[in-house]
């Protein structure tokens, strides 16, 4: 594997992303994405200090996945506000269970998955290939959920169906939270990307990306 931020994949107009047709329904509202990133930053400001690094390592106008650290609800706006284009987010399918939360979270780029029922998210799963296709930026959470403190163990699987279809990069994220005063800083470091072969061992590709999540959350790989 190598470490790079050359892709292929080339940002495309979205505004009709959802158009098709195994995709129908999944897809940005532009008007909800800007209000709402609005919002959150005057609601958040007060509670957090943002501070970003490694903005280089993320390509500008081509595909690419992000790897986050989960330790709490708030990464998913930190990570927006933190990066500088609109991003898809691979979520737990228990928060579109309610119909208006299901309208707001898909318009916000929120893709729903069930790790448990694979066949289910087999939409989800085209979804995610379809925007990479577009040249959009996708978030999976590695740990599928939160391990706040601490490192969680790494799921492979929509890593493995991405890999499989398409040759981009893997951005590792670190997400480091630390109480000063009345606001909690907050810093989030992007890292040099994974571009990944095809005869790549997914193991030891999982490992090391594991690694680096932690190295640049403050953790310590070896404790994985």
């Amino acid at each position: 594997m190598s470490r790079s931020g050359i892709v292929p994949q080339r940002r495309t107009n979205t505004q009709a992303e959802n158009g098709d047709s195994g995709t129908a329904g999944l897809g940005r509202r532009k008007w909800v994405f800007r209000i709402t990133r609005a919002a959150g930053r005057i609601i958040l400001s007060p509670f957090f200090a943002l501070e970003v690094r490694g903005l280089e390592n993320l390509p500008r106008e081509t595909s690419f996945v992000l790897l986050p650290k989960h330790q709490r609800w708030e990464d998913i706006p930190l990570l927006s506000f933190a990066t500088p284009r609109p991003l898809y987010y691979v979520a737990k399918y228990e928060l579109f269970q309610n119909g208006f939360a299901r309208w707001y979270l898909t318009a916000l780029g929120g893709l729903p998955l069930n790790r448990k029922k694979p066949l289910e998210s087999r939409r989800t799963m085209k979804a995610v290939i379809h925007f990479l296709r577009k040249g959009e930026g996708v978030v999976i959470f590695p740990e599928g959920t939160y391990y706040r403190g601490r490192m969680g163990p790494g799921h492979a699987g929509i890593i493995r169906l991405v890999l499989s279809r398409l040759t981009i990069p893997f951005v590792p994220v670190g997400i480091r939270y630390c109480r000063t005063g009345l606001r909690t800083r907050v810093q989030v470091q992007f890292g040099a990307p994974f571009v990944v072969e095809k005869d790549t061992s997914y193991n030891l590709l999982l490992k090391e990306m594991m690694g680096e999540i932690a190295r640049l959350s403050g953790f310590n790989p070896a404790d994985l």
